[in-house]
């Protein structure tokens, strides 16, 4: 892997040390109890060192104490075989960002509109796709009647 890190002039390299380090994050992630799952990152590799991340400090002193059992778990992985240590870090560990669905409201008589234009279409395949728009919006229709119905009987 050392050699790995000198090529230069190529995105290859680069990428095959990320997936480098996220096999080894994942086999770390494996090992840890599962209270400290969420607070654990693989940082990165220099000089033969691996550098792993935690967002507390109360994290950093049981990764300390793990810290020959945790080399002996990375060396079990063909490309840290020659690991020669662990560099702990208190860093902020951000979660995975996952952006919210939006939920897209049609109202029926759009949805109408767009069934009566597929009706006029004579390419297949924007007649089809039309009439698959419409019918979301007609799902979409009925499952917000269907919530305004349930309110209305809550009440």
């Amino acid at each position: 892997m050392g050699q790995l890190l000198r090529t230069r002039g190529s995105l290859a390299p680069l990428i095959h040390t990320a997936g480098i380090l996220l096999e080894a994050q994942e086999h770390l992630l494996k090992a840890l109890p599962d209270e400290l799952q969420d607070h654990v990152r693989v940082g990165g590799y220099h000089d033969g060192n691996l550098t792993l991340m935690t967002d507390r400090a109360v994290w950093l002193t049981w990764l300390r104490f793990e810290r020959q059992r945790l080399l002996s778990l990375l060396r079990q992985l063909p490309a840290f075989q020659d690991l020669a240590g662990l560099t702990f870090k208190v860093r902020p560990i951000r979660p995975v960002y996952t952006p919210h669905a939006r939920t897209r409201e049609l109202p029926e008589a759009a949805a109408s509109q767009l069934r009566d234009c597929a009706r006029d279409i004579t390419s297949p395949r924007l007649k089809k796709s039309l009439e698959r728009l419409a019918s979301h919006a007609r799902q979409d229709s009925e499952q917000a009647l269907m919530t305004r119905t349930k309110k209305g009987t809550d009440q």
